[in-house]
């Protein structure tokens, strides 16, 4: 068994408030999550409003699959014109580690 996490470090637009903010995240979290059937949640930057922290994850047979999946989320964030994408911190580990 793989497992494997992204964390995306997300820089926002003109944003002046949290309501904003949730406005623009919280459609990056559920398309992310239906494009790619992985586990995903806003997980830092909670109370910045310029700045959100997206985490995702997956759990799957091997190795490729896992990166794959992860290399697709960050390609799709890095892409959206709303957020400017900082910084992509990941890891993938068997569960023999």
């Amino acid at each position: 068994m793989w497992i494997g996490w992204i964390e995306l470090d997300l820089l926002l637009g003109d944003v002046h408030s949290l309501k904003t903010k949730r406005s623009y995240v919280r459609p990056l979290i559920a398309e992310i999550r239906r494009r790619f059937d992985v586990s995903v949640a806003e997980v830092g930057n909670v109370e910045l409003h310029r700045r959100a922290l997206v985490g995702a994850a997956i759990v799957a047979a091997d190795r490729e699959r896992v990166v794959e999946k992860l290399d697709a989320v960050e390609k799709f964030a890095a892409a959206r014109p709303e957020f400017e994408l900082l910084s992509a911190r990941r890891s993938v580990r068997n569960s023999d580690d």
